[in-house]
C-alpha cells in the first residue's frame, strides 16, 4: 500500500493538554478536522466582538477567510487524487494557518484584554507546527 493511501486511511490524531476550550479532563484526543472546524467557529465568535475599526474591518475579513480555509483545505487533503495533491493541500494549510495567525496579531482589541486572542494565535502556531510535520512526514 502507498505511503499516500495510509495517510489518507489514518486520521489525523493529535493530543493536546486541555486548556478549557476544546473539552475537559486533562489530554484528549482531537480529530484535526474537527480542530480546525473549532477554530474556525472560535476566530469567527471573537471577531463579533471586536470593535469595528477601518483596520478590523479589513483585516476580520481576511481573518475569517483564512481560519476557515484552514480546514476545509485539509478536508481536501484527505480526498487528495494523488501524493502531489496531498502534499500541496498540507502545505496550503500551514500557509493559511499562518496567515490567520498574522491577522489575529494585526487586530485592534480596543479595551478588551488580549487573552482570548492569544489562545487563537496559539491555536494557529500549533496548527503550523502540526501541518508542518505532516508535510515533512509525507516527504
Amino acid at each position: 500500500m502507498s505511503n499516500l493511501a495510509n495517510l489518507k486511511r489514518r486520521r489525523v490524531l493529535v493530543v493536546r493538554e486541555d486548556d478549557g476550550g476544546y473539552g475537559t479532563g486533562g489530554a484528549k484526543k482531537y480529530d484535526l478536522e474537527e480542530r480546525t472546524f473549532r477554530f474556525a467557529q472560535e476566530v469567527r465568535a471573537f471577531v463579533k466582538t471586536l470593535p469595528r475599526t477601518i483596520g478590523n474591518v479589513e483585516d476580520v475579513k481576511q481573518l475569517v477567510r483564512a481560519s476557515g480555509s484552514v480546514g476545509a483545505n485539509y478536508i481536501e487533503a484527505n480526498e487528495a487524487l494523488g501524493k502531489k495533491d496531498f502534499v500541496m493541500r498540507i502545505k496550503i494549510c500551514r500557509k493559511e494557518a499562518k496567515e490567520a495567525r498574522f491577522f489575529l496579531r494585526l487586530l485592534d482589541l480596543g479595551d478588551k484584554d488580549g487573552v482570548q486572542r492569544d489562545r487563537l494565535i496559539q491555536e494557529a502556531t500549533e496548527l503550523m507546527n502540526i501541518f508542518g510535520a505532516i508535510y515533512r512526514k509525507s516527504q
